[in-house]
């Protein structure tokens, strides 16, 4: 999986390429404990991931619960097989999903 980053002043758009699995979930999870301090927009763009599990899942959770606190959150670009997962499990009335 690749992660891109990009920060704008308080925002911050986090693209992701591939597959966010047990393998690179903790990867992101990494990434997002040291970018977000100072953030008050996130924004994952989805357009090129192709797969989330729950280990992936868990870790958008938990940068939802983050960003609950100083900002806000938004999936954008969320392809058929991911946003049926979401609607599947539920996260489409945790998250913010355009």
């Amino acid at each position: 999986m690749t992660i891109n980053k990009t920060a704008n002043g308080k925002e911050l758009v986090i693209a992701l390429e591939g597959r966010l699995d047990t393998t690179t979930a903790p990867q992101l999870d990494e990434e997002l404990k040291t970018a977000l301090n100072g953030i008050e927009d996130l924004k994952f763009d989805f357009s090129k991931l192709e797969y989330i599990s729950s280990a992936g899942l868990r870790v958008l959770l938990s940068a939802q619960k983050v960003m609950n606190k100083q900002g806000s959150m938004v999936i954008k670009n969320v392809n058929e097989e991911i946003h049926e997962i979401f609607e599947v499990t539920g996260f489409v009335d945790i998250l913010t999903i355009e």
